[in-house]
């Protein structure tokens, strides 16, 4: 997860899906659409030896399109399954062990902080990113105000990228990139798209070209 980018980038969340390959088809599509940062694979409560199966179909599949595989869920399943990253959610404590464990030899994010200090006492420890919202919180369509307001606030004082969950309309991805979070997280806007994954990411990204703000590093 590349910072040193021209523009915010796009992170995926894969959706919840018993089956696992058509959960793996969805991601391959989505990714044929263009450039994504990230695909995070949450557990979703499934039991952790059929995640394990479900996570070594899943993240050599991302990887092939030289995107990063992150986990959100059992920490042990990402590590066997040769991920890249691992999605920490859960308070300081939690982030402090997987920072001991993990990094730097896999990327460790952090997960929805409740407020700016929650925020900041994550950002203590030196994570890869903090992501602002929920896994699952695109379930309206425009970016919930919480987010965009801790993304705005985080991305103006701290050097630690953030992520911004956006909506479940594409139009969302906009007002979370004008928070000048480096990137932005769809989930429902690009696999529940009419006109399927890759025709959206790849609109999602031509937007993105035309109105995110440009970093100046």
């Amino acid at each position: 997860m590349d910072t040193e980018q021209e523009r915010c980038r796009l992170v995926l969340v894969a959706p919840e899906n018993a089956d696992v390959e058509a959960q793996e088809k969805a991601i391959a599509d989505a990714l044929r659409g263009g450039d994504v940062a990230s695909v995070i694979l949450p557990q979703y409560g499934e039991p952790v030896e059929a995640f394990q199966k479900r996570a070594e179909r899943i993240v050599p599949v991302i990887q092939n399109y030289d995107t990063a595989a992150i986990i959100a869920g059992d920490t042990r399943v990402a590590g066997r399954a040769k991920a890249d990253g691992i999605h920490i959610e859960g308070g300081p404590g939690v982030l402090a062990d997987a920072m001991d464990r993990f990094s730097p030899r896999m990327i460790v994010g952090a997960s929805a902080p409740k407020d700016r200090h929650q925020a900041l006492e994550l950002g203590e420890l030196n994570p890869d990113y903090v992501f602002f919202g929920m896994l699952d919180g695109d379930t309206r369509p425009k970016t919930h105000p919480k987010n965009l307001e801790l993304g705005e606030w985080w991305a103006s004082m701290v050097e630690i990228p953030c992520i911004v969950m956006a909506g479940s309309e594409p139009a969302s991805v906009i007002e979370a990139a004008l928070t000048w979070a480096e990137f932005v997280a769809v989930g429902k806007a690009v696999f529940s798209a009419p006109g399927g994954a890759a025709g959206m990411v790849a609109q999602i990204n031509a937007v993105l070209d035309e109105k995110a703000p440009r970093f100046d590093y």
